[in-house]
């Protein structure tokens, strides 16, 4: 709990994101899971409700030799519903973004923020509460930045 609102983190020695979309106070003063939701008490008395897919995501290390580019896979499935999976590829130590967006360019969900070592990575999107469509997802790497397509059907 904060005076600065909620943050997330992937590695919570070196960062720190602010998640606080629709939060009408950064004055937190209680947190609380129930279901698949995290909500906030905030100053005020008002109550602050976010999907834990929105927020908690992991991203698991896949065991082998250090890549020799970075990349950007096509989820699979693709289409899909309820769950989709992302590999990416980074050929040195870099702080990584992996976000999805809808059509209009809006942040829909943060899948990967932190820095991560050489390596091949896989993490999962599980939206809840987010229409059939097209999506976007963009990994930015450093200097690397890809962008690819998903579709969801419901």
């Amino acid at each position: 709990t904060s005076g600065r609102g909620v943050f997330i983190s992937s590695n919570p020695r070196t960062s720190w994101t602010e998640v606080n979309t629709g939060l009408t106070t950064t004055f937190v003063f209680a947190l609380a899971v129930s279901g698949t939701n995290l909500f906030a008490g905030a100053y005020g008395g008002g109550v602050w409700r976010r999907p834990l897919s929105e927020m908690i995501t992991s991203v698991q290390e896949i065991p082998g030799d250090v890549p020799h580019a970075f990349a950007l896979r096509q989820n699979y499935p693709n289409p899909f519903n309820p769950s989709t999976t992302i590999e990416f590829s980074l050929t040195a130590m870099e702080f990584v973004t992996l976000k999805v967006f809808n059509l209009l360019g809006e942040e829909m969900a943060t899948l990967v923020s932190g820095q991560l070592h050489a390596g091949v990575y896989r993490t999962e999107w599980n939206p809840t509460k987010v229409p059939s469509g097209v999506y976007f997802y963009r990994l930015d790497a450093g200097r690397f930045t890809e962008t690819k397509k998903i579709l969801l059907l419901r």
